[in-house]
């Protein structure tokens, strides 16, 4: 038998990539697909090139040895009279014809999802559809927590009132009434899904009666109404690390809502919001605080006690700090979320300027002035002009 040039099938140079070949076989299988008023053999036709070009090893012997069918196979291929090669017998293997073993089914289930109302169902020409399962995992669910800005330093374990959608504890999650069980669907027959279509492949949808359970329920439990859950408000306990931020979001894996027919929980996820402090602010891991100095301490120096987050310290101002002068304190701002120790504590310090001056004061003020000449020497560069 005269062999097949499947790159002439779906209308590709010998050189096509794989992307190429895949663009190829999407236009060529909507067009001729028969629920689409398609040729069935001229769809099969371009699903066996499309299996052989897209597989990296059979179209390495594809283009070493060509297509045989019917057992006519040349040295080392698989079927009759074949070693390996081929898998599953491969073109022309036990039965003949064309195995379906590597059909992009997630891109065709896209192509023709819409147009029959369901994915794809794959298997080989003759062969069950593939069951569809019902395990579901439950939703993430997403919470706020208020901190002060203490706890949001040093960590803290706190109660969330979770909302979630749990298992019935009456009927256990089977939505049927106690000493009653689902029945098999008498429309899918326990399947889960109703075929449409004919051909190669068999496209399905959900079942409309049972939703793709393959069970209804006769009798429904009178808890959850048949839904098998029940929506009930639980403290959930959560460990907020130290050195979290406003806006911050924590992930607990598996406390979300529960998930159905068997599958994983969902996660919980845990946003902070950390309320204002009278004298702090966070700059990430550091944390910074405005202290205001008078005149004289900025002027001559001082030794000023000042809060940090571990407790009050001593500060040394130097003689002549300059108003938005800032001192760093290694190590005293908020634990790292990611990494090992601290931030750094930035002090601003800010010159207060007296606005009561008695008689006095001004005199002398004025004095210390015209001593130092400090306004003639600031402004003398204005003049230079």
């Amino acid at each position: 038998m005269a062999a097949k040039d499947y790159y002439e099938t779906l209308g590709v140079p010998k050189s096509a990539n794989a992307d190429e070949i895949k663009k190829a076989y999407r236009r060529l299988a909507r067009k001729h697909h028969p629920d689409a008023g398609g040729a069935e053999e001229k769809f099969k036709e371009v699903g066996e090139a499309y299996d052989v070009l897209s597989d990296k090893e059979k179209r390495a012997q594809y283009d070493q040895f060509g297509a045989y069918f019917g057992g006519n196979q040349p040295p080392g291929a698989g079927g009759p009279g074949g070693q390996g090669g081929w898998p599953g017998g491969g073109p022309g293997g036990p039965g003949g014809g064309f195995q379906y073993t590597n059909v992009d089914m997630g891109d065709f289930g896209d192509l023709f999802g819409n147009l029959f109302g369901g994915g794809v169902q794959g298997s080989a020409p003759g062969g069950p559809p593939q069951g569809r399962s019902t395990a579901q995992r439950g939703r993430d669910l997403t919470y706020e927590v208020s901190l002060s800005f203490d706890e949001a330093l040093t960590g803290v374990s706190t109660k969330v009132d979770v909302q979630r959608t749990e298992k019935c504890g009456t009927c256990h999650g089977s939505g049927a009434a106690p000493g009653t069980s689902a029945v098999t669907c008498s429309m899918c027959q326990g399947s889960g899904h109703v075929a449409q279509g004919q051909g190669v492949f068999s496209f399905s949808r959900p079942c409309p009666v049972c939703g793709g359970s393959g069970k209804t329920i006769e009798t429904p439990c009178g808890t959850c109404r048949g839904k098998g859950s029940v929506v009930r408000a639980k403290p959930v306990t959560v460990q907020i690390p130290p050195g979290v931020t406003d806006g911050g979001k924590i992930r607990f894996k598996g406390k979300g809502e529960s998930g159905v027919g068997g599958g994983p929980a969902g996660d919980l996820y845990v946003v902070t919001r950390i309320k204002p402090h009278p004298y702090f602010t966070r700059e990430g891991a550091d944390v910074a605080l405005e202290l205001p100095v008078t005149m004289s301490e900025a002027a001559l120096g001082a030794q000023l006690e000042i809060p940090t987050p571990s407790g009050r310290i001593k500060l040394k101002i130097a003689p002549g700090t300059q108003d938005g002068k800032v001192y760093k304190l290694p190590g005293k701002g908020a634990p790292r979320l990611k990494g090992s120790g601290s931030g750094d504590m930035k002090v601003r310090v800010t010159v207060v300027v007296p606005q009561d001056l008695s008689a006095e004061q001004k005199e002398l003020l004025k004095r210390f002035a015209s001593s130092r000449g400090d306004a003639d020497t600031l402004r003398a560069h204005l003049a230079k002009d």
